[in-house]
Order: C-alpha cells, then sequence, then structure tokens
C-alpha cells in the first residue's frame, strides 16, 4: 500500500516570512518569503544571504530518493524513511511521493509533526512511554479512521502502559504494535525470543492494541562494514527472523492481515534484505519494511563509505552528498593555515571533522574544488584549516564543506536553501526540531 500525504501547509510554508529565526537569511536577503526568494533564482553568492549557512542541492536529493525507492522496488521490500534525520516536510512530502510505506518517526513530538502535515502512516520506532502522548495519540487515531500507527514494545510493563492509557479513546485494535527485538548490552528490544512471545501475548490480549510484527535496529553493531561487523550485523538479524518465525507460530497475529518485520538503517539495509527478504516458510505473507533515514541528504564521511550502494555500485548508487555549509575565510594568519567562520554550532562534528571541498572566491562566477586542505580542529564560530600546498585562500573567500552524520547538520539549521547545479536558489527546506 502506498502512503499518500492528505492536503499539506506546503503553500504555508513556501509563504513563510524570512526573518530572524533563520540564521544566514535574515536581516541582510532581500527576499520577504521562501517562495520570493525561489522565484527570483538568485545565485547563492548574489542573494543577499549572510554566512555561515548551510544549503541543500536539490538534484542530488532526488537522486538518493529514487536511487533507494528503486532498490526497494527490485528487491520486494518496503520502505518508511527515518524522518527524524532531516525533520524536513519539504523532504517527507518527496519521500512520500517517490511511494513510502509511511514516514518512521523517534519521538511523540515528531509523530505530531508529521501529522500536521498530514502524514497518513506512521511508524513510531521506539517503545511510547507516556500517558499524554499515548491520550494525544488515541484521541488522533480516533478522529481520523483513515490514519495508521505502529509502535514498538519489549516488555509487559510497556505493553500495560500503552494498553491503558489508550483504552477507551480508540477503536479496538487501532495502534499496531511491533515486537522489539535487542541483544544483550544493545538498546531497548526482548533479550530472548522467549520474552518476545510473550509480550506478542500480551499485545494480542490487549484491546486497544493489534499485534503487527516484530522490529529491531542493526545500526549500533558498527559503524564500518568490516567482516567482523557484518557478521554482527548478519547474526542479530538472523534472531530478529526466528523471533518473528516463532510469533507467527504461536498463533498469536490475526491471519489476514499484515504482519511485518521491520530493520534497516542507511548502512546496512542490504544485509537486513539478504536476511529477512528471503522466502519465508509456509509461504507465509511478511511485509520488509526497511527504515533508512541519511540516505536522503547521504554526506561526505560516515556513509559516503558504509552506505551499501558505495560498496556494491551495481545496486543502483552511488548515493550524491546534498549538503554544504558555505563560510567565510576570516583570516590566513600563519602559513599553511586559514580561520573559517564557522564552527560547532553551525556544523557537526559526532562523526567526523567537516571536510573542506570547495572554495568560491570573491566575485567568481562559481566555486572551485579545493585539492586537499583539511579540518584541524573546530571552536563554537571557528574552523581551523590546515591548507595543501596547492590551495590558496584570500580573506573574503567562501570556504564550501561537505559533513559527516547529516542528522547532527539538519537540528542546527530552522531553514535550508535548497540550490540547482549552478548554485541558484530554487527552494527551501524547513526544519521542525
Amino acid at each position: 500500500m502506498r502512503a499518500e500525504p492528505r492536503p499539506t501547509p506546503a503553500d504555508a510554508l513556501a509563504a513563510d516570512r524570512i526573518d530572524l529565526r533563520y540564521k544566514g537569511l535574515a536581516p541582510t536577503v532581500a527576499a520577504e518569503t521562501v517562495a520570493d526568494l525561489a522565484r527570483q533564482v538568485p545565485r547563492l553568492t548574489d542573494a543577499g544571504f549572510s554566512f555561515p549557512l548551510l544549503t541543500m542541492q536539490r538534484s542530488a536529493v532526488e537522486h538518493n530518493i529514487a536511487a533507494l525507492a528503486g532498490y526497494c522496488r527490485d528487491h520486494g521490500v518496503q520502505l518508511a524513511p527515518h524522518g527524524k534525520s532531516s525533520m524536513s516536510p519539504e523532504l517527507h512530502q518527496l519521500q512520500l511521493a517517490a511511494g513510502a510505506w509511511a514516514l518512521t518517526a523517534a519521538t511523540a513530538h515528531q509523530v505530531a509533526v508529521y501529522r500536521s502535515f498530514g502524514v497518513p502512516r506512521i511508524l513510531l520506532a521506539n517503545e511510547l512511554a507516556d500517558d499524554a502522548a499515548v491520550a494525544w495519540l488515541a484521541a488522533e487515531l480516533a478522529a481520523d479512521p483513515d490514519f495508521e500507527f505502529w509502535c514498538f514494545a519489549d516488555s509487559l510493563a510497556g505493553v500495560e502502559l500503552l494498553a491503558s492509557a489508550a483504552r477507551g479513546r480508540c477503536g479496538a485494535g487501532r495502534i499496531g504494535v511491533l515486537v522489539e527485538i535487542g541483544y544483550p548490552g544493545g538498546r531497548a528490544g526482548c533479550r530472548t525470543t522467549g520474552d518476545a512471545l510473550a509480550v506478542a501475548r500480551a499485545v494480542a490480549g490487549a484491546e486497544p492494541l493489534r499485534l503487527a510484527g516484530v522490529a529491531g535496529y542493526e545500526g549500533l553493531l558498527g559503524r564500518d562494514f568490516t567482516p567482523d561487523t557484518a557478521a554482527a550485523v548478519t547474526g542479530y538479524l538472523r534472531l530478529v527472523r526466528e523471533a518473528a518465525a516463532a510469533v507467527l507460530d504461536a498463533g498469536y497475529h490475526r491471519a489476514g492481515t499484515e504482519f511485518v518485520v521491520s530493520c534497516g538503517g542507511s548502512a546496512f539495509f542490504d544485509l537486513v534484505t539478504a536476511e529477512l527478504a528471503a522466502p519465508w516458510p509456509g509461504h507465509r505473507e511478511v511485509t520488509v519494511v526497511l527504515r533508512c533515514g541519511s540516505y536522503v541528504s547521504h554526506d561526505d564521511g560516515m556513509y559516503e563509505h558504509s552506505s551499501p550502494f558505495a560498496r556494491d555500485p551495481a545496486l543502483g548508487g552511488p548515493l550524491r552528498p546534498a549538503l554544504h555549509l558555505w563560510a567565510h575565510v576570516l583570516s590566513v594568519p600563519d602559513p599553511g593555515r586559514a580561520i573559517i567562520g564557522a564552527g560547532r554550532r553551525d556544523l557537526p562534528y559526532d562523526v567526523g571533522l567537516p571536510r573542506p571541498k570547495l572554495a568560491w572566491r570573491r566575485r567568481a562566477a562559481a566555486p572551485e574544488p579545493l585539492a586537499g586542505s583539511a579540518t584541524a580542529k573546530l571552536n563554537d564560530h571557528h574552523a581551523y584549516l590546515d591548507l595543501a600546498p596547492a590551495d590558496h585562500l584570500a580573506v573574503g573567500d567562501l570556504v564550501g564543506f561537505g559533513i559527516s552524520h547529516p542528522c547532527s547538520a539538519f537540528d542546527r539549521w530552522r531553514l535550508i536553501p535548497v540550490v540547482d547545479d549552478d548554485w541558484r536558489v530554487t527552494g527551501g527546506a524547513h526544519t521542525y526540531f
């Protein structure tokens, strides 16, 4: 089933007034709204922006969305993109329009943001242990019969909390529950198949709930694709499959309803597909749902190397990094050293320092590549560059950084200018963190 968004406030986002909520855009940019800015189609350096500024290339985003949608079609799996990566309604709408099965959230607040923009199918890839949030969710489900929702559970206490907070507020079976499977020393999730069966039995017996399948998350077992990481991920996925088969065999799942098995972040979705999309015994109908998120913008770092598209170009990649952080050269105080006006408040640094990729000289028509300079360290508002011998930067030049781990770039910027391949501004992407 394809998820189609209801009419959304997209026009309101385009009409959003550019003001001091949005760093880099106000008060210097001449356009009053995002729509005005898009109509002007200014070159990045002519738009009146102040810097530092994060930009996003639309062609890269569209390529990445199409690549993963194609992968899912080719391999018979569904995609519920993890919207927390960007928390951008504009990007979420592109993902849904490309055929996403649902949109994944991590918190109740994210679910509320999605609902405010009309998302009809939401998978909360987490336990829900907040009475007030469950009551809000139940009211939302009761008010909209077309709204579909799933969340995780891994304990009898969690099932009872969820059921008691929702009881009497929404119809029977309106909250789909996936039994989460974990591993020793990991995050949440049942540690044994026996525990998973007990949780499944409790869900099946709770009137507001519906046993909808089994889920897990493999992404914390490693960041780099090494033989040890691949073995650990594969072993865990086999435990997830074993637990799902046990739940199906136990008969707690209502016959004739969809049974979901969900894993798959942006780094190991090929292993997830290999283990979970293989035929199930007894010709069981199982819907395998991936929850990749960071693929939408990709990066220059963490996912550049770990993405399955990087490991196997035959899958339809490679993906393209869409984000660049632009900032001016403030000083060249020592030989081989430049100080740039962007730091930890603007750039992610949790999984590798930003990579200087481009230099846009003052009054030049376009940027040019940097040959091999590197970021040495960051302060709050300064980056220290070690300049390669071939790289010559002058005060006032703009440096364009590629970033690693895009999730922690999006949450620093509330409105990101969208640019075309000629670095002309064609729109904006809002974020709701």
